[in-house]
């Protein structure tokens, strides 16, 4: 507000007051407005236990996987930046106080998965694990983004660690592999550790990021000039990656269900996962190659 007396008082001694202004018929120009996306990627709920160490504790939409261990806790992404609080509670709610939360790592960086992440930093010491390529995009808070620009944007954040494809990240008995999947974004990640079954046997879980190239430019993209040669590699990774049970970004992409319970709407593997998005990515590659020809 005095910055608005302020901008008044100014134009009153240079222009002789607001009426010396031109006015037009013009409309004024439109408010800035955040973008905007489905409810359910905001809808809270309840810690749900997906194995004895792992947790969902983000949105029906969006995961936000916590790793609980003797030496302390993991996040694996936050969903949007309007869910710090709502992660904290969820801690809480499973015992796990601010300061116990040791590293925060993440699939890839953008503003449905890594807004919270600095809120989250700040308000529990926690240290970001990243690659190099996400670090960057990272500390842009979502800015110029290789596709969207700056659509997208959120809190920045800085990077305490750089990963290497293929390393280990440890917090006593928790151990949490990463596995670089790029595509999606250059920087995308996946994660794979074992963790125990209800029945006490152990379970592989593999988190693989998102496979889809939504809207993306795909030939001769000149920011990402080898896009198609990253998406067929990390198709092939993650039929690869050791897989009992499969999670994702966007719980709907394998085949879960994030709500009172967890349920799992239909069967899901890395292999199907990978499959699916395969065909799904040279069905939209082909239809691209055929409009440049029309």
């Amino acid at each position: 507000m005095q910055s608005a007396i302020g901008w008044m008082l100014w134009t009153t001694a240079v222009f002789g007051g607001l009426g010396a202004l031109p006015v037009t018929a013009a409309e004024p120009l439109p408010q800035l407005r955040a973008y905007e996306v489905p409810a359910t990627w905001r809808q809270p709920v309840a810690p749900l236990r997906i194995a004895a160490g792992t947790w969902q504790i983000g949105t029906a939409q969006l995961s936000a996987l916590l790793l609980k261990g003797d030496a302390g806790a993991i996040l694996i992404d936050g969903g949007m930046p309007q869910t710090a609080e709502h992660l904290l509670a969820n801690m809480a709610a499973l015992g796990v106080a601010p300061s116990d939360l040791k590293f925060i790592v993440l699939s890839h960086a953008h503003a449905d998965h890594v807004g919270p992440l600095a809120a989250l930093r700040r308000a529990t010491g926690a240290r970001v694990v990243a690659n190099a390529e996400s670090a960057q995009l990272l500390a842009r808070g979502g800015s110029d983004d290789l596709h969207y620009g700056d659509a997208f944007l959120y809190p920045p954040v800085a990077t305490d660690r750089l990963l290497q494809d293929g390393e280990t990240l440890e917090l006593g008995e928790l151990r949490l592999q990463v596995h670089f999947t790029p595509g999606h974004t250059p920087g995308s990640m996946s994660w794979t550790w074992t963790d125990r079954a209800d029945d006490g046997t152990s379970v592989r879980i593999a988190y693989v990021d998102s496979l889809s190239a939504p809207d993306y430019r795909l030939l001769d993209n000149p920011r990402y000039p080898h896009i198609v040669d990253a998406y067929r590699a990390s198709f092939a990774r993650v039929r690869s990656l050791p897989c009992d049970l499969l999670l994702t970004p966007h719980p709907d992409f394998s085949g879960l269900r994030y709500g009172a319970t967890l349920e799992r709407a239909r069967p899901a593997t890395c292999a199907t996962y990978a499959d699916a998005a395969e065909a799904a990515f040279e069905a939209q590659l082909m239809a691209e190659r055929q409009a440049a020809v029309d």
